[in-house]
């Protein structure tokens, strides 16, 4: 799994009033939880966002004030009509435990049911997996080349090593859809 570094600067003040001068300055307030104690501290808006705006999942190690620390983005909140972030999550990787992060999905082959007119739908983007950190995936690859129309591949249909699936098993990941031109030609 890719690493990011990110410089932080512990924080001193608490509230909505010193959140606000936070955003003021260009920075977001934080915080980091799990296995210690719990850690306020403010980010620079620009480093974040190599974090945020992108599909991949990365493991965080968060710099603050000269003492690093691992982390895993947990929960982002945005303002509900800026797109401007306005607090972000992080939680402490520990050494011998698993994390739970959601992790990019890929397909890969070209489906059966394609072939003959069919259409591929992608419906989960990203999957929430539980290992070891040194075990985590950059993405889960799925090849969709048996799939025949009509077909779908769901979370329970996957099998990978070191890792367990924490997004339910009945969730759908792809399928093979029916087109108006498949239904129209097998009439």
């Amino acid at each position: 799994m890719k690493t990011l570094e990110i410089k932080a600067t512990k924080r001193d003040g608490f509230g909505k009033k010193a959140a606000k001068a936070y955003r003021r300055e260009g920075l977001i307030p934080c915080v980091i939880y799990g296995g210690g104690e719990e850690v306020a501290f403010t980010v620079d808006t620009k480093s974040v966002k190599p974090l945020i705006y992108t599909p991949n999942s990365f493991v965080v190690e968060l710099n603050i004030d000269g003492k690093v620390e691992k982390a895993v983005m947990r929960e982002v909140q945005f303002h509900p009509v800026r797109e401007e972030i306005l607090h972000i999550d992080f939680y402490r990787v520990q050494e011998g435990k698993p994390v739970a992060i959601a992790i990019p999905v890929r397909l890969t082959g070209t489906a059966e049911g394609v072939k003959v007119g069919g259409k591929l739908a992608l419906s989960a983007r990203k999957l929430t997996v539980k290992a070891m950190v040194d075990k985590l995936p950059d993405e889960i690859v799925v090849d969709v080349t048996p799939l025949k129309v009509g077909q779908t591949i769901f979370v329970g249909d996957l099998q990978f090593e070191d890792i367990t699936f924490v997004t339910p098993a009945t969730t759908a990941v792809c399928a093979v859809r029916v087109t108006r031109a498949t239904r129209a030609a097998q009439q």
